[in-house]
């Protein structure tokens, strides 16, 4: 498989004609919790799935591949992954990270740092003077996360890995919204790649995992020995599961982003939408820095409503797409992030990061771009409050839902012991 040049290769070859014992060509699932030794003081290549395990070892060779790096650890989950990179740190050495990082990664930065695992310096990577006034406090580690989420914002992946390296720090990249079909870190100078393998690489919407990919060996073995140790590893059925999804990849990439980039213009051209955060428009403030880093611009995309479109009664009448949390699936979804993927952020902390109340971020599927880009009218105009003499009957019940919301999370953060707000997935 590393003799192939080209992803749509190594995906498609990824574990195929490996079976030594029957010469099955697609790679079957090892299920076994444990494997036998071959005498005393003669262990196998494996011996309990924990530790490692032949199924979970050809979906790491493949993400390997794919991101060009030395080695890769599978993880239980997304979360998991991030927090692998973090026990290679030393206790109380400092992280640089986006102040508009996903909301799941803020929460754990803050909790780490609130008992003192690290020290954190949150800023905006696209300001070079805050970027360089951070670097000279001398972190152990910069965070990037390249389209950021959700407001698609883009970072010189280059740049920063060689500051960074100058001040002595190593570089971690998620690179979940774009997959390495699109964009490939450790090429750029990373040091560590991280996935939530549940959203594109897997792409189904029926897995729940994750992976880190190091540039070198080194590093690759020593995440290995930690998620053995933590016990974070993935399971054999889920990535058995994650490899199957990923041999249709590339294919449905290429179709999702064409998708949004007709998504994406239909609503920058639309007058009930304030504004588009797409790096494939010209008129994205990162799309230059897009256009030489990746591969394509993808198919996540933002955008705010304007002040008279309800945005309950916007979700409430949009068609096609899913209210639901995840992306990268064969199914479009949409989400409020204030309410939902950012709600562990306080609110200080989402209006620093520019996270509004009317701002949905949208995950384009495999669905027909005409049919998404009717719902999307359709729904905008029956929820403005100064175009539809409908509206007004509908919307009570809509404030009255929202009152519910509200009162939910309210009683959600009250049971919270550990943070006062609302836990996001």
């Amino acid at each position: 498989m590393t003799d192939f040049t080209h992803d749509e290769s190594i995906l498609a070859r990824a574990g195929v004609d490996d079976d030594a014992a029957h010469g099955a060509v697609m790679p079957p699932i090892h299920l076994s919790s444990n494997y036998s030794f071959e005498g005393f003081g003669k262990k196998r290549a494996f011996d309990y799935t924990r530790s490692g395990n032949p199924t979970r070892t050809q979906l790491a060779d493949a993400l390997a591949a794919l991101e060009r790096g030395a080695g890769a650890v599978v993880t239980s989950s997304g979360m998991a992954a991030v927090d692998l990179v973090f026990n290679l740190l030393a206790p109380g050495a400092l992280v640089v990270a986006p102040h508009d990082a996903y909301g799941g990664t803020w929460r754990l930065l803050m909790a780490l740092e609130g008992k003192g695992a690290i020290k954190l310096a949150l800023v905006d990577q696209g300001d070079a003077v805050a970027l360089d006034a951070a670097l000279r406090r001398e972190p152990a580690l910069v965070w990037i996360e390249t389209p950021s989420n959700p407001l698609m914002r883009v970072v010189d992946i280059a740049d920063i890995a060689a500051r960074a390296r100058n001040a002595g720090a190593r570089v971690a990249v998620d690179n979940t919204f774009l997959s390495p079909v699109l964009q490939k870190p450790l090429t750029l100078g990373a040091d560590f790649v991280v996935h939530s393998t549940t959203k594109y690489l897997n792409g189904h919407s029926d897995v729940v995992g994750g992976a880190v990919i190091a540039a070198s060996q080194a590093d690759a073995d020593e995440l290995a020995w930690w998620a053995n140790c933590r016990g974070t590893t993935g399971s054999p059925f889920d990535s058995w599961l994650t490899l199957r999804g990923m041999r249709t990849l590339v294919v449905r990439i290429e179709r999702q982003q064409q998708s949004a980039r007709a998504v994406a213009a239909f609503l920058a051209a639309h007058d009930r939408v304030a504004a588009i955060h797409y790096p494939g428009l010209e008129t994205h403030p990162g799309n230059a820095i897009a256009k030489r880093q990746q591969n394509g611009f993808g198919a996540m995309l933002s955008f705010d409503l304007v002040e008279s479109v309800d945005v309950a009664l916007f979700l409430d009448r949009l068609r096609h797409f899913t209210l639901a949390e995840s992306l990268g699936g064969v199914e479009s979804l949409i989400a409020h992030p204030a309410t939902m993927t950012h709600a562990a952020m306080t609110p200080e902390a989402r209006a620093a990061a520019g996270i509004g109340e009317r701002l949905m971020r949208v995950s384009i599927g495999l669905d027909h771009q005409d049919d998404l880009i009717a719902a999307l009218g359709a729904a905008l105009k029956a929820s403005d409050l100064k175009c539809d003499p409908e509206v007004g009957s509908g919307l009570v019940s809509h404030l009255r839902a929202k009152d519910a919301l509200d009162s939910k999370l309210a009683s959600a953060a009250s049971d919270l012991k550990f943070a006062p707000r609302p836990p996001s997935k």
